[in-house]
């Protein structure tokens, strides 16, 4: 292909990322009726303003995919993780989701996540090496 410069982008900026969901949405859209790859988000924040905790996901048709789950270690342990994933569940319900996936690793949630519901479908071993990753879904 003449005159196409190929590169590697570290961090992808918004840009590309809008038009990533944008080009998907419009390939998909013939065949779902429906447009997805609609990012939502769920913030908590200390009196300050500071950011505490955040939940990121997108919306695909009627799945929602928690991306993105973060809580300051000193805000841990008291709910906010169980409230941020009810709000996003609640906010993707409301869209029309019916269903949700996300991934977690061995070392990190997953009996956070069993305890909301989520069973496991699927795991990859050695993900990081010697760690697995495991997928799970939800019925909303």
């Amino acid at each position: 292909m003449r005159g196409v410069e190929v590169s590697v982008v570290e961090g992808l900026d918004q840009e590309i990322v809008a038009a990533l969901g944008r080009g998907l949405t419009d390939h998909a859209l013939p065949v779902t009726g429906v447009p997805g790859f609609n990012p939502v988000a769920v913030v908590a924040r200390d009196g300050g303003g500071g950011l505490i905790g955040a939940v990121s996901g997108t919306i695909n048709w009627n799945w929602l995919h928690v991306a993105l789950f973060w809580i300051a270690a000193d805000a841990r342990r008291g709910g906010l993780g169980s409230t941020l994933l009810r709000r996003l569940e609640e906010v993707a319900v409301q869209r029309g989701c019916t269903n949700a996936h996300l991934d977690t690793f061995s070392y990190q949630a997953r009996p956070f996540y069993e305890g909301h519901g989520y069973t496991l479908f699927a795991t990859l071993e050695d993900y990081p090496t010697g760690h697995q990753r495991f997928f799970l879904r939800k019925k909303l």
